[in-house]
Order: structure tokens, then sequence, then C-alpha cells
């Protein structure tokens, strides 16, 4: 089965991951903070996570996925001409990470840019590329999800702590005869803008756990099964369904809810936590490292959480 989508256009050349060496289990946090190993499961489904050490920054971590999606693709860094960073956690705003990573990598002078839409971010960066490429504004693109949320997190917090985590993931996008990105369905909820916030830059990030989960597993679906309508795909036919690494739960309900029966379901959450943008590029990486899911297959990308925002897309698996 194949993406229907007008006229060609773009498609997922290779993908690529990093963690921080780091790896924290739920018994490390319940030295610290009244938790277990039993109740953080039962509820976010997350057994451990990487923290990144304070010399390790979010633009590293970028840089280590960015060079692995970029080598595995078989291009060069002289053929990327656009550099897109999907990440909430930048420690400054100004430069943004999109110039600093391509720099790292060798990727000389292109066009390069910030999305901030947090969880959703790498599925609103990939539709920026896509749509890119298609009316030939790039050839080829570099799209970077990058987070280093342990900054962020204070840690005696435990509706918190036990979720969020440090990692990059990546994807280098190129053009294609036949398209191998389905067309994006996005949005946003700013009534609810406050159910995850970071205040100011002295405080720590706050998330209403129970205002987010009931519309995670109520609101999300039908647009889940849209994104899958609008590039022509049954959701049965679907490869894999790779949604944002929130909570296993959440993963569970919404894959069952929009029928992905025959899909291979990420569960990355469980070894790396909520990675927020950069969550889905590194559980597909993940996957096609382990031969999980197969090239030429289709998986559905879905994205949800802070904003709120959500995107969502059908692409062809390198």
């Amino acid at each position: 089965m194949k993406i229907s989508q007008g006229a060609p256009g773009a498609k997922i050349l290779a993908f690529g991951h990093y963690q921080p060496s780091n790896v924290v289990t739920n018994d490390d946090l319940a030295k610290t903070i009244d938790t277990n190993d039993e109740w953080i499961q039962s509820r976010v489904g997350i057994k451990e996570r990487r923290i990144a050490p304070p010399s390790e920054t979010e633009i590293d971590l970028a840089v280590q996925a960015g060079g692995k999606a970029l080598a595995a693709s078989g291009l060069s860094a002289a053929d990327i001409d656009l550099v897109i960073v999907a990440t909430c956690t930048l420690e400054t705003q100004i430069p943004n990470a999109a110039g600093r990573v391509a720099a790292r990598l060798g990727i000389d002078a292109p066009g390069a840019f910030d999305v901030n839409t947090a969880c959703s971010g790498f599925c609103y960066a990939l539709a920026v590329a896509n749509d890119t490429i298609r009316a030939g504004s790039a050839t080829n693109v570099l799209v970077v999800g990058t987070e280093k949320f342990s900054p962020w997190i204070d840690w005696n917090d435990r509706a918190t702590s036990v979720i969020f985590a440090d990692g990059a993931g990546a994807a280098v996008v190129g053009p294609s005869d036949t398209p191998g990105i389905g067309p994006v369905v996005w949005g946003s909820d700013g009534d609810r803008s406050d159910a995850i916030i970071i205040k100011d830059r002295n405080s720590f990030l706050h998330q209403e756990g129970q205002t987010v989960f009931r519309w995670a597993t109520t609101a999300l679906h039908p647009v889940a099964r849209q994104a899958c309508e609008r590039a022509g795909v049954d959701p049965a036919d679907l490869a894999a369904f790779v949604p944002h690494q929130a909570n296993l739960r959440i993963i569970e309900a919404i894959a069952r809810k929009i029928g992905a029966d025959n899909a291979v379901i990420a569960r990355d959450i469980v070894l790396a936590g909520n990675t927020s943008a950069a969550s889905i590029p590194m559980a597909l990486s993940r996957m096609i490292e382990r031969g999980e899911v197969r090239s030429g297959g289709l998986a559905l990308l879905f994205g949800f959480g802070a904003g709120l925002t959500y995107a969502g897309q059908v692409i062809e698996i390198p």
C-alpha cells in the first residue's frame, strides 16, 4: 500500500538517535522521593530513563543523533541545505539550536530554524521539511528533535521527576518520485495551555497530569485516524504506530481506538522515559535498529503535548 498525496515530493532517507549514558532506574528515584518501581510502572509504564550530565547539552545530544542520521542516509554534510530542530528545553533562546547543530556537523550555510511545539515538535518539523522540499525551497533537510529536561525538573516532585528524560532523535528528508510522507494533520487547544507549563526561567516544569491524560485518551484518536485517512491508508495496514512517548497507558489507548491492530506499537517510554520532541524519532530509530519494522512499511507518527498541540502523519519507513 502506498501513501496518497497529490504531487510527489519527499521521503525520509534515514533515522538516527542518541541517549546519554547515565541510566536512572525507578529504584534510584525511590532513594530520594516517596515512590517505588511498582507505582511508577503502573501509572506511566517507565522502568528507567537517561539523564545527561551538566556538561552534555541539548546541542550535544542533537549533534550525536543528527550525525548518525546523516551517516545512515548516505548523504554528506554538503548535501544538506536546511536544518530544523524541534526542542522546548533550550537553556538560552539566542542563538537558536539549528544553526549551532549545523555548524557542529559541518553543514555550510543552510537555512536553520527551531520549532517549539514541545512533544509534537518533531511531527511539526517533519511536515515543514516535507512541504519545503515539495515547494522546491530545499533539497535535503535534517530534522532533529532534542530535549534535555533534567535541568527543568524538580527532582523532589514525584509527579514530574519519574516521567521526563533526556535524548535526541533525527531524520534526513530528501526528494522522492513518489510521496513518502503523508499530509500532516495538526492543531492546538490554547485554552488548556496551562496544563503543561514552565512559568519562567527560574521555574520547574509543571504538569496537570489528569487533565493531559483525559485529553490524550479521549480527544486525540480521531485526529490520528484523520492522518491515516488523508494519506489514503487504513490503520489496519500500518506496519508501525509511533506516538509520542508520554505514558504507556495513553499509547495503548490511542492504538486500540484507531484500530492499528497489525502494527508494531512503539513502547520506547519503558526504557527511555518522556523525551518530548525527541521521543518519536528516537523510538522509530531504535525500532529500525532492532529490526522490529521493515523498510517500505508504513508508520503513523503522532505527537501531542504542551501547548496543547498535536500533529501526525503517515510515513514510509526507510
